[in-house]
Order: C-alpha cells, then sequence, then structure tokens
C-alpha cells in the first residue's frame, strides 16, 4: 500500500477528522508562504525586514509603510481555491471532517465552500475602524491609495493577528476543542515552527496523526503517516 492508499484508508475510516493547516496549503493559489527560501519573511521593504513590519508596534507608529507592504505581500484578493481546498470541502460533504483550523488569512476555504473554518490568525477580508468599529471589506481597503481612514476618521486595521498581538480567545478554545475531539489529524503545509498555533496540536489524544509538508518538521517523529509533497498535489491524487 503506497502512502496516499494509505492516507485515503485512514479519511475514509475516521470519525472526526480534523484538519490544520499553514502557508502551504495556498502556494498552489499562487500566494507565498512566509518562511521558505523564497518566503515573505526572506524579503526587506527598503533596509526593513518585512517580519518587523508586519507587527502591531511597526503598524501603530508606521501605519503608511505597513500599508504598502500590507497590501501588495499579504492580500490576495483573486486567488482561487486548489486542490487542497476543493477536497477538504467534500470531505466536509461527506460528513469526514469536522473542522479546519487555519493559520492562512486568505479565505480560500471559504471561497472553496467551507463552514467550519476557525482562523487562528483573522483574516484580510475583514477590517475594522480602530475607533468606531464599522466594518470594511478588502475590496473598500484596497481603494485608499495611502493609510486607510473610515468616514469617522480612525484608522482602519486588518482583522489579522499581527506579530506582538493574542490569539482569539474564542477561536482558540475551539480550535482546542476539535483538536482533542479528533479521532484523525491532518496537518498540511506548515513548519509548525509558529507558536502559540503548532502548539495546539499537542491536545490530540487520537489514533491517526497524520504530516503533510514539503519540509521536514518538528513533530515528524509522532507522525502515524507522513508525507514530505506538495499538499495540493496529495489532495488531488487522493480522488474524492
Amino acid at each position: 500500500m503506497n502512502k496516499i492508499e494509505e492516507l485515503r484508508k485512514i479519511i475514509d475510516n475516521s470519525k472526526h477528522l480534523v484538519f490544520f493547516g499553514g502557508a502551504g496549503v495556498s502556494t498552489a493559489s499562487n500566494i507565498p508562504d512566509f518562511r521558505s527560501s523564497t518566503g515573505i519573511f526572506n524579503e526587506k521593504y527598503g533596509s526593513i525586514p518585512i517580519e518587523r513590519i508586519i507587527s502591531h508596534s511597526f503598524f501603530m507608529s508606521h501605519p503608511d509603510i505597513f500599508y504598502s507592504v500590507y497590501k501588495e505581500k499579504l492580500c490576495f484578493k483573486d486567488a482561487m481555491p486548489n486542490d487542497c481546498h476543493k477536497v477538504l470541502k467534500k470531505l466536509e460533504d461527506l460528513g469526514i471532517l469536522k473542522a479546519i483550523i487555519t493559520q492562512n488569512i486568505d479565505d480560500l476555504h471559504q471561497k472553496a465552500g467551507s463552514k467550519k473554518v476557525l482562523e487562528l490568525h483573522g483574516s484580510t477580508f475583514r477590517n475594522y475602524c480602530m475607533h468606531c468599529h464599522k466594518f470594511y471589506s478588502l475590496d473598500d481597503l484596497m481603494k485608499f491609495d495611502s493609510i486607510p481612514k473610515c468616514s469617522c476618521g480612525g484608522i482602519i486595521k486588518p482583522d489579522v493577528v499581527l506579530y506582538e498581538e493574542p490569539l482569539d480567545n474564542t477561536t482558540v478554545s475551539e480550535a482546542v476543542k476539535e483538536i482533542s475531539m479528533a479521532d484523525t489529524l491532518i496537518i498540511g503545509g506548515t513548519s509548525l515552527v509558529v507558536y502559540p498555533a503548532a502548539y495546539y496540536i499537542e491536545f490530540f489524544r487520537g489514533k491517526n496523526l497524520v504530516i503533510i509538508n514539503k519540509s521536514e518538521t518538528p513533530k515528524d517523529y509522532i507522525a502515524t503517516l507522513l508525507i514530505h509533497d506538495d499538499i495540493a498535489k496529495v489532495f488531488r491524487e487522493l480522488g474524492y
């Protein structure tokens, strides 16, 4: 039995499957990842590392530079779901997949039609005035040439968890609950080095822990099934 067949068998026999995904899930949709050799965090704006710009303190002190980088490097409103997103939607329709926990901020799971999506790091598609909390869509945000400002005069902030900001407690609690209830946890497209998100898999007590990632992760040694490959390719070969 090859690894794709083994994965299909695990999925078919699962009663409570949960998927935990990272940036590698979206690379087949032409969205760059963060930490690979060609990732966003290996780039700079002038002499400033992009990773530093995507922080709360930098946003507050230099919103003009933040938005110049943010809109170019993190907003992909025209990206479309790939095979991974589409197959996960089918597994949800079959009643096998109970939840998707994602570190991504691109809304591609929702575009594919998935219903139970827990966004640990928020979404670029939601934006709020920091003063009056009025909602703005990504389309609204992209229309501003400089710092996006609300009709009340307040600065608009993306509903994205920046460095130095805490994750949403309600989302975290639901994610931990789903992981702890799962009999199968598939971890895909993530290096498992971003904390606290990577810590939540410690709550898994089920039977099958599947890791699908191009490169090695610190948790490979505990995987029931380990596949070092592109996750969109793996899900396409599953054939659901």
